[in-house]
């Protein structure tokens, strides 16, 4: 990539001309589409699909370079990741400033708000944890908050508006 079309493109994140998940999406070989409530829709090789609240700052990563994407940096908003087990070999994870959430195939979505993350599970079972910290797994309709401290994390099952309301951020 040339310095000057980096920094072209550098100014379009900035400005917001370029959804900033969309670039990295088109590296980790996904196609990138939007719905009527403007999220965009990452269809990925290997049976990943990413849905993206409008604004949300994430990027996706493709670690063992098989043309998958096999994790996110979300870091503000929420996304909904959605992994077919029987098409994506070795799990998927979300990492967040707060939280580390992480799947072999399941459906779930993360929300990054100011200094707490949030995570539901919407099918299958996902394991949370700090960066340095012991994990919690979630089994579906159940939630979890992660802040920067240090307590227990503590599983709930989420009342239904509340993960209406997320859910509905994410078209579901």
């Amino acid at each position: 990539m040339n310095t000057t079309f980096r920094s072209l493109l550098a100014a379009a994140l900035a400005l917001g001309l370029i959804p900033y998940g969309a670039v990295f999406a088109q590296s980790a070989g996904c196609t990138v589409s939007r719905d009527a409530g403007a999220r965009q829709v990452l269809s990925c090789p290997g049976g990943v699909t990413v849905t993206a609240e409008a604004g949300a700052a994430y990027s996706l990563v493709d670690r063992n370079r098989d043309g998958s994407p096999d994790s996110a940096s979300l870091r503000r908003k929420a996304i909904l990741v959605d992994v077919d087990s029987t098409q994506h070999a070795g799990g998927f994870q979300v990492v967040t400033p707060q939280a580390i959430a992480a799947v072999r195939g399941t459906q779930w979505a993360v929300d990054v708000a100011g200094d707490k993350t949030s995570v539901l599970v919407v099918r299958g079972s996902v394991a949370v944890r700090r960066p340095s910290g012991e994990p919690v797994v979630l089994s579906p309709g159940e939630g979890v908050d992660v802040s920067g401290g240090t307590e227990p994390l503590v599983v709930r099952r989420w009342p239904a508006p509340r993960a209406a309301a997320l859910l509905a951020r994410l078209g579901q």
